[in-house]
């Protein structure tokens, strides 16, 4: 009888790890882009950079609205038509309920990024000019001091 009983609980932990599985194996994709972003992010530097990351990030986050609203529906068909699903419909629920929550988290981290990034563009993009003009004067102020320095020195 102990080894019936062993075995039960062995195929109820090897079930249990392959629903583990499968549910990270739907998500996977999205984590892998969302490290490319994270690394792009790391390395941006110009208004253009920003911006780029901007529009992915806000891509990304329709992605994810697309996958909550397919968990809604999930979530309410499993609810409303439980009967269907028999003793399923409880597990059902649950892990939709789950990912749900998961896309919903992610879609709001991916707006705040994507806002973040907006927001830098728009500041980059204004301080480009002044920059660029500073630069302009630091090198006119180098080449006239040389000038001035070069045509001043055999004379006076």
């Amino acid at each position: 009888m102990k080894t019936g009983t062993a075995g039960k609980g062995r195929l109820i932990a090897v079930a249990f790890m392959l629903g583990f599985l499968a549910s990270c194996a739907q998500t996977g994709g999205f984590e892998a882009h969302g490290v490319d972003l994270d690394r792009a992010a790391q390395h941006a530097r110009t208004a253009a950079d920003h911006d780029r990351l901007a529009r992915q990030y806000r891509s990304s986050a329709e992605k994810l609205q697309a996958k909550v609203e397919e968990q809604r529906q999930l979530l309410s068909q499993y609810e409303e038509k439980s009967y269907i699903y028999g003793r399923r419909a409880q597990d059902l629920q649950s892990h939709t309920s789950a990912l749900l929550h998961k896309y919903e988290r992610a879609m709001e981290e991916t707006i705040q990024q994507a806002s973040y990034h907006g927001r830098m563009a728009e500041k980059l993009a204004q301080d480009a000019p002044a920059q660029q003009r500073d630069e302009r004067q630091e090198k006119a102020r180098n080449s006239g001091s040389m000038n001035w320095n070069d045509s001043g020195s055999g004379k006076l």
